[in-house]
This record gives C-alpha cells, structure tokens and sequence, in this order.
C-alpha cells in the first residue's frame, strides 16, 4: 500500500446490546470485567465503535455493540450494524471451493490452468504448477503488488491478466507470502466450474444456508441499507470519518461485508465440523483440510516475547494456525481503509468469537482477542492493551525519527534539472498501467488510477513530494531520471515501482 499518516484522538463510547433468540442470555457478561475492559480499550486506542459476538457450544452466548456508527453522531452500534470483514473473507472463499471438493469438480493439488487456461505468471514452471493448494496457502512466491487492485480501474479479469508482470519475491513454495491476487484467482475459478460467480455462488451456498441475511459482496449493496457503520481514519492527525472504498475488484480476497450477528453463524459452522443445524454444508474432511497447517509462519521475535506458549504458525486455507496455552488457535484478520476484524476459534474447546470495528490503525482487536482466551483457556490475567499500545506508540516514535531523518536529509538550494514543463507527460509501466503528468499553474499535477490525483512540490534535485488530493493518501516521493540525451526517461514511486516514459 502506499504511505499513511495516522495520529489520535478520544470517541465517544457508548454500549449496546440483544438477545439471540434460541441462544443464552447475550447481554450478560460472560465473565466479569469484560464491559469494562473493552471501553477503556476503546478509549485508549481511540475507535469509535466496535462489535463483539462469541460462541460457545454452538451457541451464541454473547453479542453486542459498542460505540458509535460514526464519528459525531449519536447512532449507537449494534449486533446488525454492517462493517467491512475484509480479509476474513479468504476462509468463506476457501470453503466455497470446498464444496466443489466435495462435489468432485475441484481437487486442492488441481493445476490452476486446468480452470484458468488464460492464467500466466512471469515463471512458466510456476504457472504450469502452482495448483488450488499454492493459492490459498500463500506460497506462489509472488510480492504482493495490492497497488494492481487498490483503487485501480481494473476488473477481476483484468487484476488477473496483469499479474503475469508481478516479479517473484522468492521461491515458488519455498517459504509463506501473503498475497491477496491470489485470492482473487481463487474466486474466479467458480465461475468457470459452475457458471455463478463467485458472488452468487458464496450468497447461494454458504449466506442463504447460514441465514447471513444481512451479509454481501459488494459495496453498492450498502447504499440504502439501514444500520450502517462509517470507516475511520487518523488524517493530518486527526482521526475522522472516510467514504466506504470500493474494492470489488479484490473480491474473492476481502470483499465481504457483514455484521457480528451473521459471522456468529459462519462461527459456529466452523465450529461444528462444516454442520450446520443439522445439514451438512462442508464436509468433515474439507474443514480438517482448511485447519491443516500448509505453510510454515515464521514466529518475530516480538511475537514470541508477548506470547511464550505460542511454538508455532502456519497457515491452512484462509485460516492462521498457531497454538496458544496447549490449544490449537485458528483465527484470521482483516483490514481495509477504516475498518478491522477478526474471526478466531479455539476447536477443542467449542469457543470461538468476532471482532469488527471502524477504524483500521489499532490493535484492539488483538487486546480483546486474548482477554477472551486467557480467561476461557485459564492464562494469566494480562492488559493486552496496554502492552500492545506500548509496542505501537514505540513504533510510531521510530517512524516520527526515520521521517524526520528523510526532511533532514533534504538538500537544500537545488532546482530541477529541466523546466517543469519537461517533466509533464505519460509514464507508463506493464502491469500497474500509466501515469500522466501535466503542468497546471506553475505546478506539476499526476494523476493515476482514478483516485490518485495531486499537486508536486519540489523536494531536492529531480525529486517531487505529491499531496493526494484525498489525504487519506498522504503523501509520495516521485523521483524522474535523465536517459542519455538529457531528456526524462522514467519515474521511481516511493515504495511502488518505476514507470517509463511513452510520451
């Protein structure tokens, strides 16, 4: 992703609560304390509003909502109120591709050509053999490249198209690599298998059964439903409402939006073995499957410290594996812009929960995850908050230095090699596509994808600082090279890639 700036400031907290009808009394804690702890960690780490349900024993023992929809206004959050559940998605895309498993139209070591005959990556050997398995366990090798996606103009197909120009990082299959186009591929082998796609396919086989009534695809779906919860961000050090973004073209990846009330069913068919009220929707060798470790996760040293009974993690289908006071955790985050979750079960002990919220720079979501855990599974009583906002505030004071070390390192009293003019044009790179410069009163503008769109300061030499118009973008460094004749011949984007120029 590109460069952001986050900063804080306090929400109003307020609380909401329901009662499930056929489920224990939702609105009693659980355990004691909890309420408490979960505003107080509101506060601290400023999010607006949040929404909690956990099931135990195929029940759902406890759900509400706490906080606001947005910023400002009063409407409280509720157990229907609809957030982005962004990457979480990939376990409901796994286990729809489990049921084509079951039916006998898929198998998880079939070559993806075999669906996808188009489908090209810039290896031969790896487009010949990565397979459903490589997919959904991150170890095509691949970097990410999520700038093809974010915010871009392009469809599914056409994501899928251009990634035959994304470098690997490494090896194919030697080691993990998160890598949400492959998600995307995933998703589009439906509809080559079943005539739907991936959308009605997953509203068909898995929504309609659970009864996620309130649960879609899409974020044209939300205009005009009720109980809606607005994204957040911390721009210019101000933590303020965002629009909903559009990232259809992810798809298969993290494209679903739901609310807690419907996630505790997709909860509790996890949890049950792939049945559920008494019909058998995934069987029970797909579900053992998708919790079997694929890929090995390499556990930081961070990690370790915070938590010293984890010895391991992998990842399965769509699902993080590690282990946690002798059990086994299998669990899955999410964010996009404004929003975080995070689904998790505990199998053994028939205990699972989710956590949606509408800002995307905190870890609260982890605070309350293992507050959870400790008291069902018997660990020490800990403030996970306070010990991760540690972490974070640490680590944001690192980021302060090293920006404060690049404004430093800013040469002063230098100027452009060319006129400004010079510099204006199209850039273009094979995959991402182009990026045009054009001199507008006195200033060069570049525009890119339809939502990239700033003016340019100049910084140092052949260095330009961009300002997105949309500032929760931040800002970028562009810096332009000479080719031999002296005239511009290409871009470098901060953090992003290098475009050549066609005109």
């Amino acid at each position: 992703m590109f460069f952001r700036r986050y900063s804080m400031i306090l929400p109003v907290v307020l609380v909401l609560s329901v009662t499930i009808p056929g489920s224990a009394p939702a609105q009693t804690e659980p355990f004691k304390g909890l309420n408490e702890y979960i505003l107080k960690a509101m506060k601290d780490w400023e999010t607006p509003g949040l929404a909690l349900a956990i099931v135990k024993n195929d029940s759902v023992i406890f759900i509400k909502g706490y906080g606001v929809k947005k910023m400002g206004e009063s409407a409280p959050v509720t157990p229907r109120t609809i957030f982005a559940i962004a990457s979480t998605t990939k376990a409901m895309t796994a286990a729809c591709l489990g049921m084509l498993v079951d039916s006998a139209k898929v198998r998880w070591d079939d070559p993806i050509t075999k669906f996808l005959p188009w489908f090209q990556l810039s290896d031969p050997y790896v487009t010949r053999e990565l397979t459903v398995r490589d997919i959904l366990c991150h170890r095509s090798g691949l970097e990410r490249g999520d700038n093809l996606w974010y915010f871009s103009p392009y469809s599914r197909e056409e994501v899928l198209r251009r990634v035959r120009f994304l470098k690997p990082a490494w090896s194919f299959r030697s080691r993990y690599g998160y890598q949400n186009i492959m998600f995307v591929a995933a998703g589009q082998i439906i509809p080559s298998v079943t005539g739907m796609t991936w959308d009605a396919f997953i509203a068909d086989r898995l929504f309609t059964p659970l009864g996620m009534t309130r649960t879609n695809t899409s974020v044209k779906s939300l205009t005009g439903m009720e109980d809606v919860a607005t994204p957040h961000e911390k721009i210019d050090d101000i933590m303020q409402p965002v629009v909903w973004p559009n990232f259809d073209n992810v798809g298969s990846a993290g494209a679903v939006n739901s609310c807690v009330q419907d996630m505790a069913q997709w909860l509790r068919l996890n949890l049950n073995g792939g049945v559920f009220k008494g019909k058998t929707l995934l069987s029970a060798d797909v579900i053992k499957e998708m919790q079997t470790p694929q890929t090995i996760i390499r556990i930081d040293s961070v990690d370790q410290a915070l938590r010293p009974s984890n010895h391991f993690a992998a990842y399965g289908f769509g699902w993080t594996l590690r282990d946690y006071l002798g059990r086994k955790l299998v669990q899955h985050d999410g964010a996009l812009d404004g929003m975080r979750a995070r689904v998790a079960f505990v199998p053994e002990e028939k205990l699972g929960f989710v956590i949606l919220m509408n800002s995307q720079n905190t870890n609260l979501h982890s605070s309350i995850a293992y507050r959870i855990l400790d008291r069902y599974l018997g660990g020490p009583l800990r403030d996970w908050s306070s010990e991760l906002l540690k972490i974070v505030k640490e680590q944001e004071e690192k980021n302060k230095a090293e920006e404060k070390k690049t404004i430093d390192s800013r040469v002063k009293g230098t100027k452009p090699s060319l006129a400004l003019e010079d510099f204006a044009g199209t850039y273009d790179n094979e995959m991402y596509g182009p990026v045009t410069m054009k001199l507008e009163d006195g200033k060069l503008r570049v525009q890119f994808y339809p939502t990239y769109e700033g003016s340019m300061d100049h910084w140092h030499y052949d260095t330009f600082q961009v300002v997105w118009k949309d500032r929760s973008l931040g800002k970028d460094m562009i810096t332009f090279t000479l080719g031999p004749e002296g005239k511009v011949s290409e871009l470098r984007w901060q953090g992003f890639t290098m475009f050549k120029r066609t005109k």
